[in-house]
């Protein structure tokens, strides 16, 4: 049996989930009555997924498992969480610079409320413009060394908005295969001819466009600074060199990559030496380390100028709220006056996948980044963990399938630079001994079947 795989062989898990089915309460998704109901258009529990949605949330309960998601935290978010009247340690934030809260922050968006209020009140396009949207898009810019950059309302709408603008039907768009969910929707919105290419797997990437490249006018590749459900990066250099060979363009994600990767946390393009400006469009969200809202994209005038004037998630939307504006380009100003934030961050990376790797934690494709997952499989244990693991005041969420491949559901571990080196060994500690609890459960589980 190797590391991944969780002690429950398949026939041994279909018996456990018909016995489950087999004890549902009358009303629910496996009962003569529901079966029975005639389908109806307007009945939205006929919806694709739902009955599956309730059955997994029925498995739970039987098992005595509370939804591990929205869970109601009080106060600020970081290293540390405020959860029904207690204090944990948190592995559950993007907040990986500890900079939500920080004081300069909070005076910054203090005197833009009181200068422009909470709302944009408008597309800018129409009455919403305000100086400092224009502020945080040049820093952004400045950032990357390119000529500009344009900030929208929402990370997920950027990916959408700006991959459904800039290719259509006669082209391509190549992405990663565990490429964010935004990117993929993109591709569809476009209307473009869509490939995926193994994770990582640039040999794949070149074959497809050198088997597709020819078909098409224009060919677009999309992946991850910073992939959010393994902490891994892609090898620029190689992915520069096939985007300019293949006469390409190529995006890169930087949600997770801006403050984390690079000595000074400037991304994945410092974390490779590689000029920025061979990077076609870079993307990112104001909402990990900037500890704000929204995203951005950054690159050449004339990308900028056409996404201002033609993408609809930005010129049919209010204007990001100048209050998140402010607090951003505040956020990305310490980002650059104090890369000892980001040495730390990488420190406690690097600590967290060593202890995990030493008490035998699978953290699957982790790279010593602040996304550090410890794999368990199957989605059951994985969230029965989670719940042992709050019940200790540690909180860190489960992801499960389809957020992640099959039989690779995992704890999805975020670190911060103000996290201490206590406290990751407490939490790997923690983590080890519950995992093994579990397993020694789903093992009793499995011989009362």
């Amino acid at each position: 049996m190797t590391k991944r795989d969780f002690p429950l062989a398949s026939e041994t898990r279909e018996r456990l989930l018909r016995r489950v089915e087999a004890i549902q309460d009358d009303g629910s998704i496996n009962s003569p009555e529901r079966a029975a109901t005639a389908f109806k258009a307007t009945d939205f529990s006929t919806l694709p997924g739902y009955d599956e949605l309730r059955f997994y949330l029925s498995v739970g309960q039987k098992f005595g498992l509370g939804n591990p998601y929205f869970r109601m935290h009080d106060g600020r978010a970081g290293s540390h969480t405020h959860i029904a009247g207690s204090t944990l340690l948190n592995f559950s934030s993007y907040d990986y610079l500890g900079l939500n809260g920080h004081p300069e922050i909070v005076e910054a968006a203090k005197a833009a409320i009181d200068r422009y209020g909470v709302s944009a009140s408008a597309s800018r396009h129409v009455a919403g413009e305000r100086p400092v949207h224009r502020a945080l898009e040049r820093a952004l810019a400045d950032h990357y060394g390119v000529a500009d950059s344009l900030a929208f309302v929402s990370g997920y709408a950027t990916n959408l908005g700006v991959i459904g603008q800039i290719v259509g039907a006669k082209d391509l768009i190549v992405y990663d295969s565990l490429a964010h969910n935004s990117i993929v929707m993109g591709g569809v919105l476009s209307g473009a001819a869509r490939r995926s290419f193994p994770h990582n797997d640039f040999d794949a990437l070149d074959r497809i466009l050198e088997t597709a490249r020819g078909s098409f006018e224009r060919a677009l590749i999309v992946v991850e600074g910073l992939y959010s459900m393994d902490g891994d990066y892609p090898d620029l250099p190689r992915l520069i060199e096939i985007k300019s060979r293949h006469n390409a363009w190529l995006m890169v994600d930087e949600a997770h990559a801006l403050g984390v990767l690079g000595k000074r946390g400037y991304g994945t393009a410092e974390h490779f030496g590689v000029d920025p400006r061979q990077v076609d469009i870079w993307m990112g969200t104001l909402s990990k380390a900037l500890a704000g809202c929204g995203g951005y994209i950054a690159g050449c005038h004339e990308l900028v100028e056409y996404l201002r004037l033609t993408v609809g998630v930005f010129v049919y939307s209010v204007g990001m709220p100048p209050v998140i504006a402010a607090s951003t380009l505040k956020a990305l100003e310490i980002l650059h006056r104090e890369p000892e934030r980001v040495g730390r961050l990488q420190r406690n990376a690097v600590a967290f996948r060593s202890l995990a790797l030493e008490r035998g934690l699978d953290t699957g494709n982790g790279a010593g980044t602040a996304i550090c997952p410890v794999i368990v499989a199957d989605s059951l244990p994985a969230v029965m963990l989670s719940q042992r693991l709050l019940e200790r005041g540690i909180n860190v969420q489960p992801v499960m399938h389809p957020a992640v491949p099959p039989r690779a559901s995992r704890l999805r571990f975020f670190l911060t630079a103000k996290h201490t080196d206590t406290e990751i060994a407490a939490a790997i500690e923690a983590t080890a001994e519950e995992l093994d609890a579990v397993r020694r459960n789903m093992r009793s589980l499995s011989a009362q079947l």
